[in-house]
């Protein structure tokens, strides 16, 4: 029986998946599209769960495509933008919105509203920085958490687990919070 991959990629407006042989030909694939919010000027947020189940349709559709028995599937990948993904203690999102909509616990990559806590953590000029090309980007993780704690202290007290929408995907798949190389070292710095 032939081996199959899963690769997984979440972008900006749509999550797609790839089902690869054992020589790397894509012999199926499917995309589903993800809402995004824009409460304001400047902040960009998707829901984790919308995510998730655009993810698990798309896998299902490329497998369908495929024409495979799923047993044949062998592993899975995933990637996805430089997102913050915000879950309370039970793992059931946490709102990051203005609107107060739960569901709204995603903070984007390009979302914005983090300039000046990037400003601020620049202005240290901490060797830590040269991880990330000497300065950090409101892009990353650690300017927007610091933008939650000093915005929404509700959010922030009631935080049971932050990830990088990556390992978020890893762990709503395994229910494993081991982190990435790349978020540990870049993303979370």
């Amino acid at each position: 029986m032939a081996s199959y991959f899963i690769g997984v990629d979440v972008g900006t407006g749509s999550a797609r998946a790839g089902v690869f042989d054992m020589t790397g030909r894509m012999v199926g694939q499917a995309s589903r599209e993800i809402t995004l919010y824009r409460p304001k000027a400047d902040f960009v947020e998707q829901s984790s769960d919308e995510i998730w189940q655009s993810v698990c349709n798309a896998v299902k559709d490329a497998v369908n495509q495929a024409d495979i028995n799923p047993i044949q599937v062998k592993g899975i990948g995933f990637d996805a933008t430089c997102s913050l993904v915000v879950l309370d203690k039970e793992g059931k999102p946490l709102t990051v919105s203005p609107s107060g909509r739960s569901e709204q616990n995603i903070i984007v990559w390009m979302d914005h509203r983090a300039i000046t806590q990037a400003e601020r953590i620049n202005a240290t000029g901490h060797r830590v920085l040269e991880f990330v090309g000497g300065i950090i980007s409101p892009e990353m993780q650690t300017p927007k958490l610091l933008w939650l704690k000093q915005h929404m202290p509700t959010t922030w007290n009631n935080v049971g687990h932050l990830f990088d929408l990556p390992d978020f995907l890893t762990w709503r798949a395994t229910q494993d919070a081991t982190r990435s190389l790349c978020s540990t070292v870049c993303k979370w710095t």
